[in-house]
């Protein structure tokens, strides 16, 4: 058989509330979330053992690591099917790593996708075996515009939501999630029985609106976990047209909206020229249609 190729696209978090903290130490978060072009690639072909070929921009930042999501979502996929995970991944690392865009949670997903393309669908649920792998795994398994809560595994899909014209922007730092929450601290006022219907988006304006009303929480300790953030929220808000400007997940990785993609386009040569260093990149961000 051929290769399976699957994209792992970046995972954008518009809006992220914490909601509250478990007995776990699991932290309840609600977040509309939505997917960009810009993507990762995944191919798998059935081989005589388990292998992942790097290559890719940011393929270095995964080189010896011994447990690489893709491979682990193999692993305990073939055990739900009793398989033997006799495969050869190869991806090309697009995206940056620990940057806020569910990178790693996105290959696992493709994995998991093209391995039910390969053997089928497993007995068990393919979202507890996401869940398992990671929070964000069960929302790019699915990879459409979604309202994510709980720990990740309570998804309700949007019935609308117009495509956006954006940038990324990464200053090319690594941000640990659990510095960004060490740094978020205890919040009085958690309401973790809080339930909320996904909102009906027809235009731009009305995500821009939403957009307004719901933050993204860690952003504020993030920057002070990683001050470059507030440095790239500051140059994307300075570019020309940018409507809105955030930081995704828990950064670093920022982006701009702009009302078309050529807007989007001179945004991102604009920082290029000023900023070298940075990943800069033009995209558009998927809808429900």
């Amino acid at each position: 058989m051929s290769a399976i190729l699957e994209t792992a696209n970046a995972k954008i978090n518009l809006t992220l509330k914490v909601l509250g903290k478990r007995a776990d130490g699991y932290h309840l978060l609600e977040s509309l979330v939505i997917f960009a072009d810009v993507a990762d690639r995944l191919t798998c072909a059935e081989a005589d053992h388990l292998s992942l070929e790097l290559s890719g921009p940011f393929a270095s930042a995964l080189e010896g690591e011994s447990d690489n999501l893709i491979l682990e979502a193999a692993r305990r996929m073939a055990v739900e099917m009793d398989r033997t995970p006799d495969l050869a991944f190869r991806l090309e690392k697009n995206l940056p790593v620990a940057s806020g865009i569910g990178g790693g949670s996105a290959d696992a997903a493709a994995a998991m996708r093209t391995l039910v393309r390969l053997w089928g669908d497993p007995e068990s649920s393919l979202e507890d075996i996401a869940l398992s792998l990671g929070a964000d795994v069960p929302v790019c398994l699915r990879k459409k515009p979604s309202l994510m809560s709980g720990i990740g595994e309570a998804l309700q899909p949007l019935q609308t939501m117009p495509e956006l014209d954006a940038i990324l922007v990464n200053p090319g730092v690594a941000v640990s999630t659990k510095e960004v929450f060490k740094a978020l601290g205890a919040s009085q006022g958690w309401d973790m029985d809080k339930t909320t219907e996904a909102p009906s988006l027809k235009n731009k304006r009305d995500v821009l609106d939403y957009l307004m009303a719901h933050p993204n929480d860690l952003e504020a300790p993030a920057v002070r976990v990683q001050p470059a953030i507030a440095d790239v929220l500051n140059a994307i808000r300075e570019t020309e047209n940018c409507q809105f400007a955030r930081m995704s997940g828990s950064g670093a990785s920022c982006f701009g909206l702009y009302d078309n993609p050529f807007d989007a386009a001179e945004a991102a040569a604009a920082l290029k020229e000023t900023h070298p260093d940075w990943w800069i990149v033009a995209t558009r961000f998927k809808g429900t249609q």
